[in-house]
């Protein structure tokens, strides 16, 4: 996703030999995953030879890393208990819970707050890289 926001910000399109490269990812798995955001919306996907994926505008600053965790592992992160429990919660909890649940409000606090737009920017003033 980063990588397509850091195209997008500059106004090209990636193909998914380029993103896979860029992440060091296999391109069969890479595929999957970009087919998942695509369905939900969070990057767009044109076919044909000048095809690709990228973002508007509109979702460089509406997607947020809370929209990728979810679109890809669920609600788990927000709900699920740190040890895996099936049965963690406020009234019975697992030995890490409440040390824990500071943790996941302070992630949650962090996916929430952070745009696309944000992350290629980084990349772009070079504060910040994919790989080295």
């Amino acid at each position: 996703m980063v990588h397509i926001a850091m195209q997008s910000e500059r106004g090209e399109r990636t193909g998914l030999k380029e993103v896979a490269e860029a992440i060091d990812s296999p391109v069969a798995f890479t595929s999957k995953i970009l087919q998942q955001l695509t369905r939900d919306s969070l990057i767009r996907s044109t076919k044909g030879p000048n095809g690709g994926y990228d973002m508007s505008a509109e979702q460089l600053e509406r997607v947020r890393l809370k929209d990728i965790v979810k679109c890809i592992d669920g609600d788990q992160l927000y709900t699920g208990c740190g040890l895996g429990l099936p049965y963690c919660d406020e009234h019975n909890p697992c030995p890490l819970h409440n040390d824990f649940k500071v943790i996941r409000e302070q992630l949650s606090e962090m996916l929430e707050s952070t745009t696309m737009r944000r992350l290629a920017i980084s990349l772009e003033m070079g504060e910040a890289w994919l790989k080295r």
